[in-house]
């Protein structure tokens, strides 16, 4: 919807993991409104909106490689998930001069995830690659202590990519994310763990339900006796 997407091929170049003669995905933002600015504040608003999505997506591949090393100490986990590099662009000739590149993704692309961390059809909710996207998430949340969260992982099998993220109202570390913070706060309410999560040792981020309070045991009632009436000594008048 913001941006357009074109297929390319690179002819040449010196881009790591991509080699001259790779498919490629060219993507530029439309989020750019013509007619009250001029053609110089157009192309710093186009650079700014392609160096932000390069800077997401490559910090959410930070987070993944770390969470990588921890997955691959745990041998039942299995293989895990990858999001792919982006790169910026300069295309000199071009009115929007500044474009993101990445790898293009053969296959069913879907939704693992969305934003906020509502799983809403069974082949995602079920799927391998659909419950280790969601443990990352929750494995991130966990190492952020709640302040970041990587958002939408969709992408080919186990390959991800176009990812968002989510930080606090004040960032974390001096890097802010994409989306609103309120993700966050959805994501803890709805996230449910599956199996990857116990694997690595996560705890439920949902409160622990308290058990209804015993209502207190009603004393026994006892039934006092009725008390006799005590009466005097009778004195008999003499006639």
């Amino acid at each position: 919807m913001h941006r357009r997407a074109f297929r390319t091929k690179l002819h040449a170049g010196h881009i790591p993991m991509l080699l001259p003669g790779h498919s490629c995905v060219l993507k530029v933002h439309n989020a750019i409104s013509y007619g009250t600015k001029n053609n110089d504040e157009l192309v710093e608003r186009n650079f700014t909106l392609a160096v932000e999505e390069c800077h997401v997506q490559n910090t959410a591949r930070e987070y993944i490689k770390a969470y990588t090393t921890a997955a691959q100490s745990v041998e039942a986990f299995g293989e895990i998930p990858e999001i792919i590099p982006i790169y910026l662009v300069h295309r000199p000739s071009n009115d929007i001069p500044y474009a993101t590149l990445e790898e293009e993704l053969i296959g069913d692309f879907v939704k693992y995830s969305v934003k906020d961390g509502k799983e809403i059809n069974l082949m995602r909710r079920d799927s391998e690659a659909g419950q280790k996207c969601c443990a990352f998430q929750h494995w991130v949340y966990h190492k952020t202590e709640g302040n970041l969260l990587v958002t939408d992982m969709q992408g080919v099998g186990m390959r991800l990519t176009d990812v968002g993220i989510a930080t606090c109202k004040k960032g974390y570390r001096g890097f802010k994310g994409n989306c609103a913070t309120s993700f966050i706060d959805q994501f803890k309410a709805l996230h449910q763990c599956n199996k990857y999560c116990e694997i690595l040792g996560l705890k439920s981020l949902q409160p622990k339900a308290k058990k209804p309070a015993s209502a207190p045991k009603p004393k026994p009632q006892t039934s006092a006796a009725p008390k006799k009436k005590s009466f005097g000594p009778t004195v008999k008048g003499k006639s």
